[in-house]
């Protein structure tokens, strides 16, 4: 399938899911639901991989670097993402993923010596649109952001940067891991990262699960799945094939249509015109990324 279509899919995906982050971050933390996810992901990957192609042989040098992409990006750079979700929504975090692909882009030409074509350039800047479009209707509606709230979506935003870079390294240098094999070594990076930070803060993983009800534990799994097994399984697929990192994680600019429209659904509320002539633009970047 063609990489821009799996990314495109994977944020769909994910945005279904951060509906799910958000609630329960809010009720209880952003590091309990992430260590959620994560231990949802980990069991899931283990028995995707075990089921079909196995685990292939790789080096220790090879686990290390994809063990690292997950403990800085869904990790520590989960952490502050669903921090933002729980402070402004997944619909005002994800506005800052517009920056997203001009880090990817400027990393990559530097790094891996990716140029972006000038055609997908012009599709970057309807996605860019798109954000304007919803940062005007923010400020229509409330007249200021919440600084600390963009902060942390900031931060979320450049760890992950920062670990689409070093798995595309990692694959690179075994073409033969599929990339289910490296969400799994990445979730296991991820889990790593909470146990060190439960050396500095306290907080009762287990006692909260307890104090869910049956209905509430099959919406973390839900959310789990799809913000985090589909999501990645498809999105480490789309940067394992792409030609152009930077081109893959502009379209992630689309999580934010995505997040908004399952926040009006959530909320139970009707699309604004803004949201409406997102889609306009979004559609037209869509057009110069995929054809």
């Amino acid at each position: 399938m063609n990489a821009y279509i799996l990314a495109l899919l994977a944020n769909l995906s994910f945005a279904f899911g951060s509906q799910f982050f958000t609630h329960y971050s809010r009720r209880f933390s952003p590091i309990w639901m992430n260590v959620s996810k994560a231990l949802v992901a980990a069991f899931a990957f283990c028995a995707i991989i075990l089921l079909t192609s196995g685990f292939h042989e790789i080096s220790l040098l090879n686990f290390g670097i994809f063990f690292l992409s997950g403990f800085i990006a869904l990790g520590i750079g989960d952490i502050f993402l669903l921090k933002a979700f729980s402070k402004i929504g997944p619909g005002r975090t994800m506005l800052l993923f517009g920056f997203h692909p001009v880090i990817v882009g400027i990393l990559s030409f530097f790094i891996l010596g990716q140029i972006v074509p000038s055609r997908k350039l012009i599709g970057i800047v309807f996605f860019l649109a798109c954000l304007f479009i919803f940062s005007l209707e923010t400020f229509k509606k409330e007249g200021k952001w919440d600084v600390s709230g963009l902060i942390f979506a900031f931060l979320g935003m450049a760890f992950d940067a920062v670990g689409v870079l070093i798995t595309r390294y990692a694959f690179d240098m075994n073409s033969n891991i599929t990339s289910m094999e490296g969400n799994f070594y990445r979730c296991l990076g991820a889990l790593c990262s909470y146990l060190l930070i439960r050396l500095f803060i306290n907080f009762d993983y287990f006692g909260n699960l307890r104090k869910l009800e049956t209905k509430s534990k099959f919406y973390v799994l839900i959310g789990a799945l799809f913000g985090t097994t589909i999501s990645l399984g498809l999105y480490l697929r789309a940067i394992q094939t792409a030609q152009n990192l930077a081109t893959i994680t502009a379209i992630s600019i689309t999580s934010v249509i995505f997040a908004s429209s399952f926040e009006c659904i959530w909320q139970k509320k009707y699309p604004s015109k803004y949201l409406l002539s997102a889609f306009v633009f979004f559609a037209i970047g869509m057009k110069f990324v995929l054809f």
